[in-house]
């Protein structure tokens, strides 16, 4: 099982936020969402976590990976022209999610397709479920 705690880092922001949107309405506020949006799912092998990044390179994102977290970090440029509407998010990110179970880190992988990351976790050995057949005698 994953929990994503990354709003609890943002808390200083969100604290920020909430006192700029005092003045507006709750209406205006309620369509905003952590960027960029996270697919995060799990099998018995591996934890799986897919990241829409549109325009992002992989080598300009910052991926951690800790004991008990995955941070990743970046940056979408800004697009110069000018616009009539503009809802594509740019500038810094970062998502923090937690892990809670033992993650074999030397067989980490990312790649990068069409704009979406995606990060294979593979689970330490010690935690990947195995079936064990008993002779019955």
């Amino acid at each position: 099982m994953v929990i994503d705690f990354s709003a609890f880092y943002e808390f200083p922001n969100l604290l920020d936020r909430l006192a700029g949107d005092a003045g507006r309405s709750l209406a205006a506020t309620r369509g905003r969402a952590q960027f960029p949006p996270l697919n995060i799912g799990e099998d018995d092998a591996a934890i799986r976590v897919r990241a829409l990044v549109p325009g992002a390179d992989l080598d300009g994102l910052d991926i951690t990976l800790t004991d008990k977290t995955l941070v990743l970090k970046g940056e979408l440029p800004v697009v110069r022209g000018r616009y009539y509407r503009q809802e594509r998010p740019t500038g810094p990110f970062q998502r923090v999610v937690t892990l809670n179970v033992p993650i074999d880190r030397d067989r980490a992988t990312a790649t990068m397709k069409d704009g979406v990351l995606e990060i294979v976790l593979p689970k330490a050995q010690a935690v990947t479920p195995r079936t064990v057949h008993i002779e019955v005698r």
